[in-house]
């Protein structure tokens, strides 16, 4: 259950001074590989002093930051209240990459969230409506009942709920990691500092 990774090496001097730029240009490589969600990544969250980890998906780049969206009474959305710290990692396997970020995950305003909630599909509209997200449910029945609620209930336009949005995670610290032969792999640290983004090699 060991793969020796060698498709690729990071060369520092080609690395943009972004990180976010970078991790766009990674994404894309992914996109162009026709990796399955390449968009995906795994948020951690903190509370009461308990990790905890799920897969989510990043819906865009703004503002030096990275957009995604979710309910805020979920378990994540209490971790995170209005702004709170976060990590999220993205794996591509098959490219043999991975990007880490760590920082904090701030709301996004109501006007984004509105915007970004009406260019859904209607189904995962109602859908945001629908699952109360976290909370334990008797069956699968509840979901179909109330998804066919609030169909009925917005015929036409669907509004986005109020508990429902964006959080931007603007990262401090983003780490790129590329696998390498012998398992001494490229790790390419970007630490914010005052403004500036500083770079440096970590050891496999």
């Amino acid at each position: 259950m060991r793969l020796d990774y060698s498709q690729h090496g990071i060369d520092e001097q080609a690395l943009l001074d972004d990180p976010i730029a970078q991790w766009a240009l990674w994404l894309s490589d992914a996109v162009d590989a026709g990796l399955d969600e390449p968009n995906a990544m795994v948020i951690a969250t903190v509370s009461e002093n308990q990790p905890r980890t799920r897969a989510v998906l990043a819906k865009g780049a703004s503002h030096g930051g990275i957009d995604f969206y979710t309910n805020y009474h979920s378990r994540k959305g209490q971790a995170l209240g209005e702004a709170g710290p976060v990590s999220a990692t993205f794996v591509w396997y098959p490219l043999q990459r991975q990007v880490t970020m760590v920082g904090s995950a701030s709301k996004m305003s109501a006007a984004e969230s509105d915007d970004y909630f009406a260019l859904r599909p209607r189904e995962a509209q109602l859908g945001a409506w629908t699952s109360e997200q976290s909370t334990a449910i008797p069956s699968r029945d509840l979901l179909d009942e109330r998804f066919a609620h609030f169909d009925a209930l917005y015929p036409d336009e669907v509004p986005r709920p109020p508990n429902w949005g964006g959080y931007r995670l603007v990262p401090v610290e983003v780490e790129f990691w590329q696998g390498r032969t012998n398992r001494l792999h490229d790790r390419i640290r970007y630490t914010a500092d005052d403004g500036r983004w500083e770079r440096d090699r970590l050891s496999p």
